[in-house]
């Protein structure tokens, strides 16, 4: 059944939500935020009369706060439709600008469907891709990138927070050693889950996609950051002229409203949110490491999302109990839509270690309350059902 709120309630009539890195729910002061523009402010930005001119006014404050939010000045950020628009977008301008300078691109075989979707069909067009397997934890090191960076790799894309693990990707120290290899070489990462703990100036990547609803915005609204040493970026989608005449289509005014407010909301408070998260993941570790047969997948320190396995069970059967018991987790990315996880299969786990894995992420409203709730769904899973023979 759902709540009077539309959300899904478990047996016992109420929800615990631990798949933030799904999305995120949108505070009220974001819906009121578009509820604004859809009904009041409705103006297109590109319309020349008084109405749309402050329109357009209203756009740019809004790309300031959440350039501010990126860490870059609002010129060099530009609004896409989500994150897998800004992954293929950024991909697809780096490879145009390098397009006399080699055919080679270097990524991670753990990137977001959007990036390893992307690469393939790249692959299809001529390209050679170098995908680096990540070690039994999940890492990626620097060295190991800028050891497959050659003298004809035209990019590098290496997200900056793994969507299942939580592992952090050293982002910032391959834009450090990408020139002494390659200075052609460009740099983008998928920065999806890792969005407000970066300042696009510090990290030194020349293109950074980010989403809004995993912060609280809301879906079908992202972001792209496009340094300067893309000169006259190829438009993804060519048009009409909008967005500086690089990424056509009327803007999606009301989601971009949503999109600023739930980014000033979390900027303000930002560091309280981040000991919170700090603080539940560590209380989460503690309370699961009670429940037998339960390994923790990877060491990934994005204090949001924890990887866990229950060897033997398969993962979305623990999936569907725990949500009849009104406890939400994901057996891995929300993209993937209930098939194996390209993500753990590149861990080279133990197959009953890798069957039974789900994934946990926190937001927030989160609580230690809460976390007690998913323990204890866990382990009535555990006590009640026999584990897959494998």
């Amino acid at each position: 059944g759902f709540s009077r709120q539309g959300k899904p309630l478990g047996k016992g009539g109420t929800m615990i939500y631990l798949d933030y890195a799904a999305t995120a729910p949108m505070p009220r002061a974001a819906a009121d935020a578009m509820y604004a523009v859809l009904t009041e402010q409705y103006g297109n930005p590109s319309a020349q009369y008084p109405f749309g001119l402050e329109m357009k006014k209203r756009l740019e404050g809004w790309r300031g706060i959440v350039a501010a939010a990126m860490g870059c000045p609002p010129d060099r950020l530009y609004f896409t439709s989500c994150g897998t628009e800004g992954d293929n977008w950024a991909i697809r301008a780096a490879l145009w600008q390098n397009r006399h300078a080699g055919r080679h691109i270097v990524t991670t075989a753990v990137e977001h469907s959007a990036v390893l979707e992307c690469c393939k069909w790249l692959e299809k067009d001529g390209y050679e891709v170098t995908r680096l397997l990540p070690d039994g934890q999940g890492n990626i090191t620097a060295g190991q990138v800028l050891e497959a960076v050659r003298p004809d790799t035209a990019l590098v894309s290496v997200m900056l927070v793994n969507n299942e693990l939580g592992t952090i990707f050293p982002v910032g120290e391959i834009a450090e050693g990408l020139p002494a290899k390659n200075p052609k070489t460009l740099l983008h990462t998928d920065a999806v889950q890792g969005f407000l703990t970066f300042s696009a100036r510090d990290l030194g990547a020349d293109l950074i996609s980010v989403s809004a609803h995993k912060i609280g915005g809301p879906k079908g609204i992202g972001a792209l950051y496009i340094g300067p040493r893309i000169r006259n970026p190829r438009p993804l989608l060519p048009g009409g002229g909008q967005e500086g005449g690089v990424r056509a289509g009327t803007e999606a005014t009301a989601q971009i409203a949503g999109f600023a407010k739930a980014a000033e909301l979390r900027m303000d408070s930002r560091l309280e949110d981040q000991r919170h998260l700090c603080e539940l993941k560590a209380y989460a570790i503690e309370k699961l490491s009670a429940i037998p047969d339960l390994h923790f997948v990877g060491n990934g320190a994005a204090p949001h999302i924890l990887s866990v396995s229950l060897a033997g069970w398969p993962s979305q059967n623990i999936v569907n109990d725990l949500g009849s018991q009104g406890v939400c987790v994901s057996a891995g990315s929300a993209c993937h839509q209930g098939k194996p996880s390209h993500v753990i299969a590149a861990l080279k786990l133990p197959k009953r270690t890798a069957s039974g894995v789900i994934r946990l992420s926190f937001g927030p409203a989160v609580t230690k309350a809460d976390i007690d709730a998913c323990a204890d769904a866990i382990r009535k899973h555990h006590d009640s059902r026999c584990p897959m023979l494998l």
